[in-house]
């Protein structure tokens, strides 16, 4: 953090980082997200923090990890060794004690001693660090007291007023003791004061509760800062708990207001409520306060979005006069979508400095990402969303938020082709029901940093237009707001370089998908020239003309380049050893387009089914079945199934990331054709009596198989389970029954990859 206190907007708007480390409790169950992201094991994580240009970093020093049977007890090793880091990297901490948790198990959010409990372990990390100047002793007081203390979400789980109030108490005055015993150490010490910032919108109907839920936002910040008293628009609601008056008059008596107030802003933060619930959506139904209504995410409903972050920051600047940060930016969603998010906060607070608002900084939140956070943490589901880093690889790997990061810590222009276009946020699609049209006033989206052509967005070109894989990536491009452009043979002939050319030249692409080949393994024993032209050829131009023109590219192979050998699943640097002539043309195509274009992505993948044909050998299998006609398949061919929405986006990912070489993606398990289909009917609660295993042999394949040809990843396994795949296939396909009808109507029939 740079700078004193009172040079204010003379200072540059600065990037910091944060890192997801709630340790959370559930039951006598702890949730900890540094396990599951391996940052506790991991030293070498600061370097990598470091070299994203941040100026500080929420960084945790928590009480559960380091003194989880006491004061007596604690290690210092793991903090002395990261605090150093930090500091040897000239990246200013801001000290987190406690992360949505409710401290070590002798003590609770309820707990008459919590406070007292945590201020002697602030104590104790002063005086180990009594240069470390910034603190956050809780973070977001007030969320984790509706999660633990009115939802019943995490512990002790309460579900009523005066628990919701007693555990806010608990944790501000934790933060004032704290900072007192801090500041005995180290005078100087800071408070930023993180909590979640969003508003509430409602009909007139429910213009009250809207109201209530407003002031109660502030309620932490305003203890803290000594407004609660009986002139607090929620003082008959407090005192209504039982609660003692001198419980709340003891923060006028012992003011500890923040020196930076922390906004943390998400996409679920504002609310629209709705007493008309049967307009929506059943889960989204709710009771409270005598009454029923609908709860749900504005943008999700409002035909007008609301005014956003950028206003919300004007609110506090007014109400407080303290200096702001947004200290978490997140939005768990596709790459592109992550960055247009991070990119409009960054904007926010541009904007809201030109409007004489105290804002320091923009916190990029979640800098290895985080777990199970669409369940609230209240299991471990494995659920992932990455961050500027994707910890599913070995070692946490950079992804294109990492590049955007660098961008705006440097002051460059950002880069990235993709922030042409607009988040889900704030397109026509992002309804999930009839829209509600109110006389709320507007903002959109800045164009400050629009660098589209002509206002278009440069496209990516995606090849294979009669194939399953390319209209599955012309349908999820549209859906992610990529201008994904497919095109046919006719359009762009991939083996004749004057007709690359000439599409490159029209379309003036920043990415080429390769989605088209020859695809039928039997007919290639006998059609080899056709094989490797369509195989090898066309993407060995394609790999030419992007090298030479700086287009990414990105192409597929197949585990078929594998002879089988093995009993385990293959990875990237295993040797290969096709046996027919269709993995040779794959073998021929990865090596000579990473000849020609070292950073072009190649993707193998294997048996993938979808909800988007009709003749992959999962839907041929229920559909057969189902009709109670026998099906057949192989006992001795074992193959790694993949789902093609779930390729196709973790495809988009590592391009916009701008991976390079050779990645495995599959739905990761190695079953059986036989076993795929028993574990798919099951799933669909199809008979499988009439499931026929054969050895592979009996089939007459013209083509020799390998018998095992599954494939894992040394690199990232970046696709969900293949249990998980096939419940949201199973679920898609009933969806899009009346689809499937229409395309075996019309006759359509995609050419598919090999199996």
């Amino acid at each position: 953090m740079s700078g004193e206190e009172d040079q204010g907007l003379t200072e540059a708007l600065e990037l910091w980082g944060g890192l997801e480390c709630t340790v959370n409790r559930v039951l006598d169950e702890y949730f900890s997200q540094m396990d599951r992201n391996g940052h506790i094991h991991r030293l070498c994580d600061i370097e990598r923090f470091a070299s994203l240009g941040i100026r500080s970093i929420r960084y945790p020093v928590l009480w559960e990890h380091l003194a989880p049977n006491g004061l007596d007890e604690i290690d210092w090793s793991w903090p002395d060794d990261r605090l150093r880091a930090l500091r040897e990297r000239g990246i200013t901490p801001i000290v987190g004690l406690v992360h949505h948790g409710s401290g070590p198990q002798y003590t609770s959010l309820i707990d008459p001693r919590f406070a007292d409990k945590l201020a002697a372990f602030a104590g104790a990390v002063a005086q180990r660090y009594p240069w470390a100047e910034y603190y956050t002793p809780v973070n977001e007081p007030l969320t984790t007291a509706r999660f633990s203390g009115l939802y019943g979400l995490w512990y002790p789980h309460g579900r009523d007023e005066r628990t919701f109030v007693q555990t806010l108490l608990n944790q501000c005055r934790a933060v004032v003791l704290s900072m007192r015993a801090i500041r005995q150490v180290n005078p100087d010490a800071k408070l930023v004061q993180t909590d979640d910032l969003g508003k509430a919108y409602s009909t007139p109907q429910l213009s009250g509760l809207a109201e209530f839920y407003n002031a109660r936002r502030w309620l932490a910040w305003d203890l803290l800062y000594g407004k609660v008293g009986q002139e607090h628009p929620l003082w008959d609601y407090l005192i209504s708990t039982g609660i003692e008056p001198s419980q709340f008059l003891w923060f006028k008596d012992n003011v500890c207001h923040p020196e930076i107030i922390g906004i943390n802003y998400y996409i679920t933060s504002e609310r629209w409520l709705d007493q008309r619930v049967e307009r929506y959506p059943g889960h989204h139904i709710t009771n409270y306060r005598g009454y029923r209504f609908v709860d749900m995410e504005p943008v999700r409903v409002l035909a007008t979005p609301t005014a956003g972050v950028e206003h919300l920051l004007a609110e506090a600047w007014e109400r407080y006069r303290l200096p702001l940060a947004i200290t978490e930016a997140h939005i768990g969603a596709s790459r592109e979508d992550q960055m247009r998010w991070l990119l409009e906060m960054w904007q926010a607070a541009r904007n809201a400095r030109q409007r004489g608002v105290d804002i320091r900084a923009v916190t990029v939140w979640a800098l290895l990402g985080s777990y199970d956070w669409d369940c609230l943490v209240t299991a471990c589901k494995g659920y992932y969303e990455p961050g500027p880093f994707d910890v599913r690889s070995a070692l946490p790997r950079p992804t294109a938020v990492a590049g955007l990061m660098r961008e705006l810590a440097a002051g460059r222009q950002p880069s990235h082709p993709v922030l042409e276009g607009q988040g889900w946020w704030r397109r026509p699609d992002r309804f999930t029901c009839t829209p509600v049209a109110t006389p709320t006033a507007i903002t959109s989206l800045h164009s400050e940093y629009k660098t589209s052509v002509n206002g278009t967005m440069r496209p990516i070109l995606v090849t294979g237009a009669t194939g399953t894989l390319g209209r599955a990536f012309a349908i999820i491009c549209g859906q992610r707001n990529l201008a994904g452009i497919l095109l046919s043979r006719q359009e762009m002939d991939i083996a004749v370089r004057a007709s690359v050319e000439c599409a490159v030249a029209r379309y003036r692409p920043w990415a080429i998908i390769n989605a088209s080949g020859y695809v039928n393994v039997d007919n290639a024993e006998s059609d080899i020239d056709r094989c490797f032209r369509e195989n090898a050829v066309g993407p060995s131009v394609l790999a030419a003309v992007c090298r030479e023109r700086d287009i990414q590219l990105l192409t597929f192979s197949s585990d078929l380049v594998f002879d089988g050998r093995r009993a385990s699943p293959y990875l990237e640097s295993d040797r290969v050893g096709p046996l027919n002539h269709y993995g040779r043309s794959k073998v021929e195509a990865e090596r000579r387009v990473l000849d020609h274009h070292p950073d072009a992505l190649i993707v193998r993948t294997s048996a993938f089914f979808g909800p988007w044909d009709i003749y992959n050998f999962v839907t041929l299998a229920l559909k057969t079945l189902a009709q109670e006609e026998r099906f057949s398949a192989s006992t001795d061919i074992t193959v790694s199934p993949t789902y093609v929405p779930d390729l196709v986006n973790a495809c988009l990912d590592l391009l916009i990331d701008k991976e390079a070489g050779i990645w495995h993606l599959t739905n990761g398990e190695p079953v059986t054709w036989v076993e795929l289909a028993f574990k798919a009917a099951k799933k669909a609660g199809i008979d499988t009596s009439r499931l026929d295993g054969r050895r592979g042999g009996e089939f007459g394949y013209v083509a020799v198989r390998p018998l095992y040809s599954a494939l894992s990843s040394e690199r990232g396994i970046l696709l969900p389970s293949l249990d998980d795949a096939l419940d949201r296939y199973i679920r898609s396909r009933r969806q899009e029954a009346p689809a499937e009808a229409e395309e075996r109507k019309s006759g359509r029939r995609g050419s598919g990859m090999a199996a």
